[in-house]
């Protein structure tokens, strides 16, 4: 019963705007066949992560949207880095003249020391360059290090609308709030930002699909008329909640009752990949009428199942076709990808 009313309290938290989206509004893919190949970060199995060439590259491969993380600057422009933090991603470090902006701040409760875009303008951020992420997983991708700027949410918009051109389909922007609350608390919202842009776009449900961890950020953003995605951790709760004092965990909302609440403000949920293999996650959003699109999927055998996993070692690549094939048997209806033409291949195989 507790575990109940929890849920119910968030549903009620929510308004039934969004509801007025159709669900499938965003989901068509080129062949009208199979669930959607969302390039996450682009496609960053090959090239830096949220670099034009990780977005360009995912569309010339076949991605039916690309995923930027949204972030701010100092000067409130949104930019895209999965991190505020960005020693990890950019060559910030090798910067001398930015070398007094190290410092540690504390983020969702967690100690984080480096470099932070709400600590620099957007025309500081243009200095740097980006770098991979993963060098030690992905070396081939170091070759890239140096040669692309931090880019805005605006030149993403910009280059989705010129990749759809090319291509002759659209491909559709997956923004990502990220650490919502935090920068909430130190006076640069990210919602008012992102509804500014999806407006001043002309943004529509084919070209735009908006996500967070934290459905307060989600909430914020009704109405706008585009869909909206509930991201699910596989630990805790989301932690705009959690701050608050909600107890209402990610394991909570993806019970039928949470995943009704969730069905009162969102068109999606995108899980971790190991909530939905083996349980009755998929057909009980379905139930609820949300679309499900689990994430990460990568190539390498650190990655895969145990049993798809090939000889070599963590970085080589293991059997990721049959994991594709897998999730597709279980009906996904899109799948976020490191390697989002590999899901491309595996699609055409259904």
């Amino acid at each position: 019963m507790q575990l109940r009313r929890r849920s119910l309290l968030l549903a009620a938290a929510a308004t039934p705007v969004a509801a007025a989206v159709p669900a499938h509004a965003a989901e068509k893919t080129p062949d009208s066949r199979g669930p959607l190949v969302i390039g996450h970060r682009g496609a960053a199995g090959w090239r830096p992560e949220h670099t034009a060439a990780a977005y360009t590259y995912g569309a010339q491969t076949g991605a039916d949207w690309i995923e930027p993380d949204l972030v701010p600057t100092q000067d409130g422009v949104l930019v895209v880095r999965h991190e505020n933090e960005i020693s990890q991603t950019t060559d910030v470090a090798s910067h001398s003249e930015f070398a007094a902006r190290r410092t540690t701040k504390t983020v969702d409760g967690n100690q984080v020391t480096g470099w932070f875009t709400e600590d620099f303008t957007l025309a500081e951020l243009k200095t740097l360059r980006a770098v991979e992420r993963l060098p030690l997983v992905r070396n081939r991708n170091t070759v890239f290090d140096g040669r692309y700027q931090v880019l805005t949410f605006q030149e993403v918009v910009d280059l989705a609308r010129k990749l759809s051109r090319t291509h002759g389909r659209t491909i559709a922007v997956f923004p990502e709030t990220k650490h919502p609350t935090y920068f909430r608390s130190i006076g640069l919202e990210l919602e008012p930002k992102l509804a500014s842009a999806v407006r001043r776009n002309r943004l529509g449900p084919r070209e735009c699909v908006i996500q967070s961890f934290e459905p307060t950020s989600l909430q914020r953003m009704t109405g706008l008329g585009v869909p909206l995605w509930q991201a699910l951790g596989t630990t805790g709760g989301p932690y705009d909640l959690v701050s608050s004092g909600d107890p209402t965990t990610y394991a909570d909302m993806m019970t039928p009752a949470g995943l009704a609440g969730i069905a009162r403000y969102a068109d999606w949920i995108g899980p971790d990949k190991s909530s939905v293999a083996g349980t009755s996650l998929l057909a009980d959003a379905h139930a609820a009428g949300l679309r499900v699109g689990p994430y990460t999927f990568r190539s390498e055998n650190q990655f895969l199942p145990a049993d798809l996993r090939r000889v070599g070692g963590a970085d080589d690549f293991g059997d990721a076709f049959a994991e594709y094939a897998l999730y597709y048997r279980l009906g996904v209806d899109a799948v976020v990808t490191d390697f989002p033409d590999l899901a491309v291949i595996a699609r055409r195989g259904l």
